[in-house]
């Protein structure tokens, strides 16, 4: 590794620390995974045929490990650029939707002014923050793509790194004040935003004939 690549690393490095240290100080149960190098994925105790085309958990064990206090978490990314994990179903649940889906969605929330913490990943799929509690209604749940994250699950959370780019926030917890809203509004925006989609393809079809 040359020196430029070296310290982008470790200002890197030094970044996740932050973000990670706010995160766990705010409640939310973030942990440690892989990230991706020139090699492919690193820094974990999984198999290569168990990767997939994303981070996972560094340990084993991370369910155990959620119990660290923040300062703990944070000295997890003291050597390494890991990515970060979030265990979903206790304090917070997540709505993965693709990208078009997501757009349409986020629209219906500024429209209903309901705050909502939203993350990108540079493959086309969207995570919706919300309280936990609450499976995702019948018309979401019959829906290709759409994916609830709840107990025992995970996800990563910005700023990890893919190879093809970087997750990033369409809207910062910090936007919400850490509020995280209640799961039938942003479902309600989903919703809606799954009714455009289909009134767009019937158009489309109907334009073609």
């Amino acid at each position: 590794m040359d020196l430029a690549t070296e310290g982008w690393h470790n200002a890197f490095r030094i970044e996740l620390r932050v973000q990670v240290f706010e995160l766990a100080s705010r409640g939310w149960p973030v942990f440690p995974g892989s990230y991706p190098s020139a090699e492919g994925w690193v820094g974990h105790e999984t198999s290569a045929e168990d990767l997939g085309h994303g981070p996972v958990p560094v340990h084993r064990d991370w369910r155990e490990r959620l119990t660290a206090d923040a300062s703990d978490v944070a000295g997890w990314w003291a050597d390494r650029p890991y990515s970060v994990l979030l265990a979903t179903g206790g304090g917070v649940e997540t709505i993965e939707v693709d990208a078009d889906l997501g757009r349409r969605a986020a629209i219906a929330l500024r429209a209903l002014a309901t705050p909502t913490p939203i993350a990108a990943t540079p493959y086309g799929r969207w995570y919706f923050f919300t309280e936990a509690g609450r499976g995702l209604n019948e018309e979401l749940a019959g829906t290709a793509g759409v994916r609830l994250h709840s107990t025992g699950s995970w996800l990563p959370l910005p700023p990890s790194t893919f190879p093809n780019g970087v997750l990033h926030w369409r809207v910062k917890p910090q936007l919400c004040d850490w509020r995280l809203p209640d799961p039938a509004h942003v479902q309600d925006a989903l919703t809606t935003g799954l009714h455009q989609l289909s009134g767009d393809r019937g158009r489309a079809l109907t334009a073609t004939v």
